[in-house]
C-alpha cells in the first residue's frame, strides 16, 4: 500500500517509514528496505537510478545495472522528498505501480517487481 508521509525537517519521517516496513514484513531479510533522497541526485540522473539502466545505454554505461526499484521487490522503496522530482518521472513511476513492472534505461523487457512506495515529503 503507498504511504505518504508529510512534515517538517527532522520530524522524524523516515523513521516513520522504517517502523512502518518494519510492521508489514518484520525482519524479513527477503523484503529489503530501499531509501533513495530525490533531492540530493541530480535529475539527470534520478531516472537511472530509481530504473536502472542496460549496458550502452548511454555514454558511460559499461555494464547493465538494477535500479532501485528492481532492487526494493518484495520489500520498500522510500522516496525521500519526491515533491522535488519532475511531474514526469513522478508519472513514470505512478505506472510502475499501475504495470507492477519496471523496464531499464536502453531496454525494451519488462521486468516484473512489487514494493510497497513511503514517499516523504516537506
Amino acid at each position: 500500500m503507498p504511504v505518504l508521509i508529510q512534515g517538517e525537517t527532522g520530524a522524524g519521517k523516515e523513521c516513520v517509514a522504517k517502523y512502518i516496513h518494519t510492521v508489514a514484513f518484520g525482519e524479513n531479510d527477503n523484503a529489503p528496505y530501499i531509501g533513495v533522497n530525490c533531492a540530493a541526485i541530480p535529475e539527470n540522473m534520478l531516472e537511472a537510478t530509481l530504473f536502472g539502466y542496460d549496458k550502452g545505454a548511454f555514454t558511460g554505461a559499461i555494464a547493465s545495472v538494477p535500479g532501485k526499484m528492481e532492487l526494493a521487490n518484495n520489500g520498500t522503496l522510500l522516496l525521500d522528498e519526491i515533491g522535488d522530482m519532475p511531474l514526469a518521472l513522478q508519472a513514470k513511476i505512478l505506472r510502475v505501480l499501475q504495470e507492477q513492472q519496471v523496464e531499464r534505461l536502453g531496454s525494451n523487457r519488462q521486468i516484473k517487481t512489487q514494493f510497497s512506495p513511503d514517499c516523504l515529503h516537506q
